[in-house]
């Protein structure tokens, strides 16, 4: 018996992935910055 790869719509999936990838990126720069700004202006 043959695995058959399923025909779901995984559009959604998709975009949930894609603002994910987008939010860690986003907070690894910015977490990025913040190091550097302390690491410039931290006493």
């Amino acid at each position: 018996m043959a695995e058959q790869h399923g025909d779901m719509d995984i559009a959604e999936q998709d975009r949930t992935y894609a603002g994910f990838l987008s939010l860690i990126v986003k907070v690894v720069i910015a977490s990025v910055v913040l190091a550097i700004f302390l690491a410039i202006f931290a006493t």
